[in-house]
């Protein structure tokens, strides 16, 4: 009996230690379990916690800044390039000096399908991005000159795409037409022609749509304000369209136009009926990886009055039609040259001589230094620029396109030869 006690004694023992182990386990061991109302409330905060959302929307800032030193073998007394138009050179306009071109600051910020884009610009070369909104005679402020610097908006503008293939534009954005820019990086040549600096618009303020229709075309319709003006000086619009067509590897073509009214508003608010158009091919070939060819062809044509600047009782035209060839020597040297023939005979832009019509020949050689991986670009160039000659009677005194180191305007040609510095970041 005392036996059988014992036995129970060592049982009910063995028995009490296994339920204090168990409980233990249950408390800090690695196979512990929460209890059901521990779950409960674990999955409440759960649920009352909002995930992390991803961050579509992504920040840039780049820029480009460009500053040049040119020699004029006329050595003209007034230490300017751009002739008795005033307007015969641009970006390069000052000989014998040290000078700025534009310090470009461009901000983007996009989220989802949305993006908008600013560049802010200073320097003398910014005006060509609101030329023709000179704010000097409205508010006081001296802007973009040889002496002062501005900053300027040279794009501003919100895209909103649509679909893969349908964009909206909306703002102010630099023209469709041409082939050179006002961004001296994207130019091969530093100095800009004759055809973009007196031919074509610089900049719009409207909305514009692109459309992909295939691999190998796209096109773009709009309606602007006008050319050159930011804000409108009648209440009609003008019509902006562009067609680009890649018919085959390495070529582009680029077929664009401007449509529209440039008078300005009579007294009594209506509009007149006179016109203002631009027709505009642009055709690129990459024939190699080394060898670029391109051709830029524009025609212009005006009727009655034009920004209330000019008037015209009959139609006139101008045209341009330029030749690019470069050559790619290695990563670290490039070279190219460019022809160019604009007539302005009829005389309806502002490149003049004395008043009057004419045309130019343009031939320009330029080398394309690419340091730091692309970013500092040294640009060293010889342009000619040969105007139409001038006559008059044998008692007159013949004004021509360019002055001579007394500062009489003798010459009719003009050659130069510098060098210019970008860096783009």
């Amino acid at each position: 009996m005392k036996a059988i006690t014992s036995n129970r004694k060592i049982f009910l023992f063995a028995l009490l230690s296994v339920a204090v182990h168990l409980g233990n386990a249950q408390t800090v061991g690695p196979i512990a379990s929460a209890s059901p109302t521990e779950t409960l409330v674990k999955d409440a905060e759960k649920a009352s916690t909002p995930e992390e959302k991803k961050d579509d929307s992504k920040f840039t800032y780049s820029g480009y800044f460009d500053t040049y030193y040119f020699g004029n073998f006329n050595n003209p007394s007034t230490r300017s390039n751009l002739g008795n138009s005033g307007i015969s050179r641009g970006f390069d306009r000052f000989p014998g000096q040290f000078q700025l071109g534009m310090f470009l600051n461009r901000m983007a910020y996009s989220y989802k399908n949305t993006e908008v884009v600013a560049e802010i610009g200073f320097g003398p070369n910014v005006e060509y991005g609101s030329y023709g909104s000179d704010f000097r005679y409205k508010w006081g402020t001296t802007i973009a000159n040889n002496t002062y610097t501005a900053l300027m908006i040279k794009q501003a503008y919100i895209n909103y795409k649509a679909s893969d293939k349908l964009t909206f534009t909306m703002g102010q954005f630099g023209t469709h037409i041409g082939y050179e820019v006002i961004d001296a990086p994207l130019n091969f040549h530093y100095s800009i022609n004759n055809t973009f600096n007196a031919g074509i618009p610089f900049y719009h303020l409207g909305l514009k749509a692109n459309y992909t229709l295939s691999s190998k075309v796209s096109v773009m319709a709009g309606v602007v304000n006008g050319t050159d003006n930011i804000n409108d000086n009648n209440r009609g619009k003008s019509f902006i369209g562009q067609v680009i067509v890649t018919p085959a590897k390495g070529l582009t073509v680029y077929l664009n136009t401007i449509q529209g009214n440039e008078a300005n508003a009579r007294t009594n608010g209506s509009d007149t009926t006179s016109y203002f158009g631009v027709l505009d091919l642009v055709a690129t070939y990459q024939a190699n990886d080394q060898l670029l060819l391109a051709f830029w062809g524009m025609y212009g044509t005006v009727q009655g009055e034009f920004q209330g600047a000019t008037y015209f009782p009959e139609t006139k035209h101008w045209s341009g039609v330029n030749l690019y060839a470069s050559y790619k020597l290695s990563n670290l040297f490039s070279i190219g040259c460019r022809i160019e023939h604009f007539d302005n005979q009829d005389g309806a832009r502002a490149l003049l001589t004395n008043g009057k019509g004419t045309s130019v020949e343009t031939y320009t050689l330029t080398g394309n230094f690419s340091l730091a991986d692309g970013k500092l670009m040294i640009k060293p160039e010889f342009r000619f620029d040969e105007f139409h000659r001038m006559t008059g009677l044998p008692t007159e005194t013949v004004i021509q396109q360019f002055a001579d180191s007394n500062g009489n305007f003798t010459n009719n040609s003009q050659a130069t030869l510098g060098a210019a510095v970008i860096y783009k970041f």
